[in-house]
């Protein structure tokens, strides 16, 4: 049982919370479009989770074989679990944690591909590679952010209204963007506090190429952009007549407290005391975010305005 509850801890089940918003997001897109089956979207949350925490473990693994695990400055939100070199998990049981979730994540995909159709297989083609070569190979290449910002980001949102509908959308694809660039921002601030473990790592994040001033401007940017994107969509929808997103996703700016403070504290890298809280406050931002943009599309199937 002690093992047992060992390696649920190397997925870092504390971060899968993501995974089950983008669950709710995706979700709630497929209804607002047409019937749904609450049983598919359970068993995709699940194939999901599975797969975010396979990536978890498998990031914990490369980063001790690198040595970045043994320099990190751990937070309650970045450095990864601490399991591997704290010495409570061998190495090798942290890997076999990351393939044996993903393989259950395959099975689900299959299984999906089956009922839904041959066209499910290249997103998740495309989801895997970002997901998987994220740490040993995108990770050494500039900008790599934007890896999960698509893979877990902007496709679990396509795929999750494919299963239910058997068909992509663009509209679909241009509402996934804002959940792509929470995503990406998501990665990126976390990895504030790795910089310098990073750099001696080889890899080649945000922080690492362009410095912190840089990255901090960066990612305020992409932040103001999320709420661009979203107001963009709403406006569309009013112009148009096409719900390109509901104009009730503007709940979204509720979470604009959150966002504030994780841009404020992006300028503090400096200083871990103010540091650490913005990375909470980002991780609220996020979730929320995604969360009310989902009850945006709630909201416009019960109570619709546009």
């Amino acid at each position: 049982m002690k093992k047992l509850v060992l390696w649920i801890k190397e997925t870092r089940p504390q971060f899968l919370t993501l995974s089950i918003v983008l669950t709710f997001f995706g979700t709630a897109i497929a209804w607002y479009y047409g019937p749904i089956s609450i049983g598919y979207a359970l068993l995709a949350g699940l194939g999901l989770m599975l797969t975010h925490g396979s990536v978890n473990a498998i990031n914990d693994y490369f980063d001790y074989k690198s040595g970045i695990d043994l320099n990190v400055k751990r937070t309650p939100f970045s450095g990864g679990s601490g399991l591997v070199p704290e010495g409570k998990l061998p190495l090798k049981q942290a890997l076999w944690v990351g393939v044996v979730t993903s393989l259950a994540a395959l099975i689900i995909g299959i299984f999906f591909v089956i009922v839904s159709g041959w066209k499910l297989i290249p997103l998740l083609v495309i989801a895997a590679l970002c997901l998987v070569l994220y740490t040993p190979v995108i990770l050494k290449t500039r900008w790599p952010e934007w890896s999960p910002g698509l893979g877990l980001g902007i496709l679990p949102i396509i795929g999750f209204y494919f299963i239910q509908t058997g068909e992509y959308s663009w509209i679909v694809l241009i509402a996934s963007i804002a959940s792509g660039i929470l995503v990406h921002n998501l990665l990126l601030l976390n990895e504030f506090p790795d910089v310098e473990a990073d750099r001696k790592g080889d890899r080649k994040t945000t922080p690492v190429v362009f410095g912190m001033e840089t990255a901090g401007r960066f990612y305020r940017t992409m932040t103001v952009l999320v709420y661009v994107w979203i107001a963009g969509c709403a406006a569309a929808t009013l112009i148009t007549g096409v719900v390109v997103m509901p104009v009730y996703c503007l709940i979204s700016f509720l979470a604009l407290p959150f966002a504030i403070k994780a841009m404020r504290g992006s300028k503090e890298y400096k200083d871990m005391s103010k540091l650490v809280p913005a990375l909470g406050s980002n991780v609220m931002f996020i979730l929320i975010t995604e969360v009310l943009m989902g009850a945006g599309y709630i909201l416009e199937k019960i109570f619709p305005i546009s």
